[in-house]
Protein backbone atom coordinates (compact mmCIF):
# COMPACT_ATOMS: atom_id res chain seq x y z
CA UNK A 1 0.00 0.00 0.00
CA UNK A 2 2.86 2.41 0.84
CA UNK A 3 4.34 1.83 -2.58
CA UNK A 4 1.03 2.75 -4.27
CA UNK A 5 0.84 6.01 -2.28
CA UNK A 6 4.37 6.94 -3.38
CA UNK A 7 3.48 6.23 -7.02
CA UNK A 8 0.33 8.29 -6.68
CA UNK A 9 2.27 11.21 -5.18
CA UNK A 10 4.86 11.02 -7.97
CA UNK A 11 2.07 11.02 -10.55
CA UNK A 12 0.45 14.08 -8.94
CA UNK A 13 3.80 15.89 -8.83
CA UNK A 14 4.45 15.11 -12.48
CA UNK A 15 0.96 16.29 -13.41
CA UNK A 16 1.28 19.63 -11.57
CA UNK A 17 4.84 20.16 -12.76
CA UNK A 18 3.81 19.60 -16.40
CA UNK A 19 0.80 21.91 -16.19
CA UNK A 20 2.69 24.61 -14.30
CA UNK A 21 5.37 24.63 -17.02
CA UNK A 22 2.72 24.72 -19.76
CA UNK A 23 0.89 27.54 -17.97
CA UNK A 24 4.02 29.66 -17.69
CA UNK A 25 4.87 29.08 -21.36
CA UNK A 26 1.34 30.02 -22.42
CA UNK A 27 1.29 33.14 -20.26
CA UNK A 28 4.64 34.45 -21.53
CA UNK A 29 4.21 33.64 -25.24
CA UNK A 30 2.39 36.92 -26.07
CA UNK A 31 5.05 38.89 -24.20
CA UNK A 32 7.84 37.15 -26.13
CA UNK A 33 6.09 37.88 -29.44
CA UNK A 34 5.61 41.56 -28.54
CA UNK A 35 9.17 41.78 -27.25
CA UNK A 36 10.46 40.46 -30.56
CA UNK A 37 8.62 43.29 -32.33
CA UNK A 38 6.53 40.95 -34.45
CA UNK A 39 3.86 42.71 -36.49
CA UNK A 40 1.72 41.17 -39.20
CA UNK A 41 2.43 42.44 -42.71
CA UNK A 42 -0.64 42.79 -44.92
CA UNK A 43 -0.13 43.50 -48.60
CA UNK A 44 -2.71 45.79 -50.19
CA UNK A 45 -2.67 47.31 -53.68
CA UNK A 46 -0.08 50.01 -54.22
CA UNK A 47 -1.77 53.43 -54.03
CA UNK A 48 -0.36 56.92 -54.56
CA UNK A 49 -1.02 59.06 -51.48
CA UNK A 50 0.77 62.36 -52.16
CA UNK A 51 3.99 63.94 -53.40
CA UNK A 52 6.92 65.15 -51.29
CA UNK A 53 6.18 68.77 -52.21
CA UNK A 54 2.67 68.41 -50.66
CA UNK A 55 4.07 67.73 -47.18
CA UNK A 56 5.03 70.24 -44.48
CA UNK A 57 6.67 69.23 -41.23
CA UNK A 58 4.11 68.26 -38.58
CA UNK A 59 1.12 69.08 -40.81
CA UNK A 60 -0.74 65.84 -41.56
CA UNK A 61 -2.56 65.13 -44.81
CA UNK A 62 -5.78 63.10 -44.67
CA UNK A 63 -5.65 59.99 -46.85
CA UNK A 64 -7.78 56.93 -47.52
CA UNK A 65 -5.97 53.61 -47.70
CA UNK A 66 -6.36 50.82 -48.75
CA UNK A 67 -9.82 51.97 -49.94
CA UNK A 68 -12.29 54.85 -49.56
CA UNK A 69 -13.76 53.41 -46.32
CA UNK A 70 -10.43 53.44 -44.52
CA UNK A 71 -9.32 56.91 -43.33
CA UNK A 72 -5.70 57.55 -42.51
CA UNK A 73 -3.07 60.21 -42.14
CA UNK A 74 0.25 60.88 -43.88
CA UNK A 75 2.65 63.04 -41.90
CA UNK A 76 6.20 64.34 -42.15
CA UNK A 77 7.52 64.41 -38.58
CA UNK A 78 10.78 66.30 -39.10
CA UNK A 79 13.17 63.75 -37.61
CA UNK A 80 14.64 60.49 -38.86
CA UNK A 81 12.59 57.42 -37.92
CA UNK A 82 13.54 53.77 -38.23
CA UNK A 83 10.40 53.14 -40.32
CA UNK A 84 10.21 56.51 -42.10
CA UNK A 85 10.58 57.12 -45.83
CA UNK A 86 11.70 60.09 -47.90
CA UNK A 87 15.01 61.96 -48.14
CA UNK A 88 15.05 62.53 -44.37
CA UNK A 89 13.32 59.23 -43.48
CA UNK A 90 10.68 61.21 -41.56
CA UNK A 91 7.43 60.39 -43.42
CA UNK A 92 4.95 57.87 -41.95
CA UNK A 93 1.28 56.98 -42.45
CA UNK A 94 -1.30 55.40 -40.14
CA UNK A 95 -4.91 54.34 -40.07
CA UNK A 96 -6.96 56.89 -38.14
CA UNK A 97 -9.54 54.38 -36.95
CA UNK A 98 -8.93 53.57 -33.28
CA UNK A 99 -8.27 49.81 -32.99
CA UNK A 100 -10.39 49.72 -29.81
CA UNK A 101 -13.80 50.80 -31.15
CA UNK A 102 -13.21 52.57 -34.44
CA UNK A 103 -13.47 56.21 -33.31
CA UNK A 104 -11.79 58.64 -35.72
CA UNK A 105 -8.41 59.70 -34.30
CA UNK A 106 -7.26 63.32 -34.13
CA UNK A 107 -3.66 64.41 -34.70
CA UNK A 108 -2.05 66.56 -31.99
CA UNK A 109 0.92 68.46 -33.42
CA UNK A 110 2.25 69.47 -29.98
CA UNK A 111 3.34 65.93 -29.10
CA UNK A 112 2.92 64.19 -32.48
CA UNK A 113 0.27 61.77 -31.27
CA UNK A 114 -3.00 60.48 -32.66
CA UNK A 115 -5.72 60.69 -30.02
CA UNK A 116 -9.07 58.95 -29.63
CA UNK A 117 -12.01 61.13 -28.54
CA UNK A 118 -13.99 58.03 -27.50
CA UNK A 119 -11.92 56.44 -24.74
CA UNK A 120 -8.85 58.69 -24.76
CA UNK A 121 -6.31 56.25 -26.16
CA UNK A 122 -3.15 57.95 -27.44
CA UNK A 123 -0.75 56.66 -30.08
CA UNK A 124 2.81 57.89 -30.68
CA UNK A 125 3.48 58.53 -34.38
CA UNK A 126 7.24 58.62 -33.76
CA UNK A 127 7.16 55.13 -32.21
CA UNK A 128 5.41 53.12 -34.95
CA UNK A 129 1.93 54.02 -33.70
CA UNK A 130 2.54 52.46 -30.30
CA UNK A 131 -0.24 53.05 -27.78
CA UNK A 132 1.00 55.25 -24.95
CA UNK A 133 -2.26 55.64 -23.00
CA UNK A 134 -5.81 54.34 -22.97
CA UNK A 135 -8.10 51.37 -23.35
CA UNK A 136 -6.84 49.99 -26.65
CA UNK A 137 -4.87 46.75 -26.63
CA UNK A 138 -2.83 47.17 -29.80
CA UNK A 139 -0.81 49.67 -31.76
CA UNK A 140 -2.18 51.58 -34.73
CA UNK A 141 -1.96 49.97 -38.14
CA UNK A 142 0.95 51.63 -39.91
CA UNK A 143 1.04 51.74 -43.69
CA UNK A 144 4.10 50.56 -45.55
CA UNK A 145 5.36 53.42 -47.74
CA UNK A 146 7.78 53.86 -50.61
CA UNK A 147 8.88 56.76 -52.78
CA UNK A 148 9.29 56.84 -56.56
CA UNK A 149 11.80 58.91 -58.54
CA UNK A 150 9.26 61.76 -59.05
CA UNK A 151 8.74 62.18 -55.30
CA UNK A 152 5.37 60.45 -55.25
CA UNK A 153 4.62 58.61 -52.00
CA UNK A 154 2.88 55.23 -52.29
CA UNK A 155 1.41 52.86 -49.73
CA UNK A 156 1.48 49.12 -50.41
CA UNK A 157 0.53 47.43 -47.15
CA UNK A 158 -0.32 47.64 -43.48
CA UNK A 159 1.22 45.99 -40.43
CA UNK A 160 -2.01 45.34 -38.47
CA UNK A 161 -5.66 44.57 -39.11
CA UNK A 162 -7.56 47.82 -39.75
CA UNK A 163 -10.56 48.37 -37.45
CA UNK A 164 -13.85 47.08 -38.83
CA UNK A 165 -12.26 44.53 -41.13
CA UNK A 166 -12.99 40.87 -40.58
CA UNK A 167 -9.87 39.91 -42.49
CA UNK A 168 -6.86 41.47 -44.12
CA UNK A 169 -8.23 40.85 -47.59
CA UNK A 170 -10.00 43.51 -49.66
CA UNK A 171 -13.41 42.50 -51.02
CA UNK A 172 -14.02 42.52 -54.77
Amino acid sequence: MLRDKQSLNQTRRSFFKTFATAGIATATAPYQTAKAGFRARVDYPSTRLANLRDLRINQPIDINYPDAESPGVLVRLGRKLSNGVGPDQDIVAYSTLCPHEGFRLIYDATDKTLNCPGHYSRFDTELSGQQIFGMCNQSLPQFSLYLDDKGDIFADGADELIYGRTSNVLEG
